[in-house]
């Protein structure tokens, strides 16, 4: 069976913005917000959800920056302090697994070419099936109700 990583996106290039004051933020499109259930405010970067009383930007980020037709952004949270988190081979968090996904599969023109939306429960054994693929070069996954970028599968 192919392995894939969930990698999720670097802190470095959100650390800046929770500097901003809100009218800042607001002039970007973001917005500040303090976490106020758990589960409910997915971190891109650390994909962990936030825990109650967390501060968070909302903002609209570019998550598929190619040349292609599938060029694509779209809203996302981010935790303040958060780490970049790299899973282990084959791991899939609680993130990911109590949400509906939509996983897209891409190959290496930036072209989906394969996509599937199952319960999260089952997101390992659809990213296994989507890499048997040789065209897939790698997979993004969506929260499938609301359509936000939640991860990208890295194949390994």
């Amino acid at each position: 069976m192919p392995s894939f990583q969930l990698v999720g996106l670097p802190a470095e290039q959100f650390e800046p913005l929770f500097e901003l004051a809100d009218s800042d933020l607001a002039a970007l499109g973001a917005k500040r917000v303090v976490a106020s259930e758990h589960p409910g405010y997915p971190c891109r970067i650390s994909l962990l959800d936030a825990e109650i009383g967390e501060e968070l930007l909302l903002l609209s980020y570019a998550h598929h920056r190619v040349a292609s037709p599938y060029r694509a952004s779209g809203p996302i949270f981010v935790r303040r302090g958060a780490k970049q988190r790299i899973l282990q081979v084959g791991e899939v968090p609680d993130y990911v697994r109590r949400r509906l996904i939509s996983a897209r599969a891409y190959d290496s023109a930036q072209m989906m070419v394969s996509a599937e939306v199952c319960e999260g429960t089952d997101v390992g054994s659809r990213i296994e099936r989507l890499l048997l693929d040789e065209r897939v070069e790698y997979v993004h996954l969506h929260n499938a109700k609301q359509g936000c970028f939640s991860c990208l599968v890295a194949r390994v």
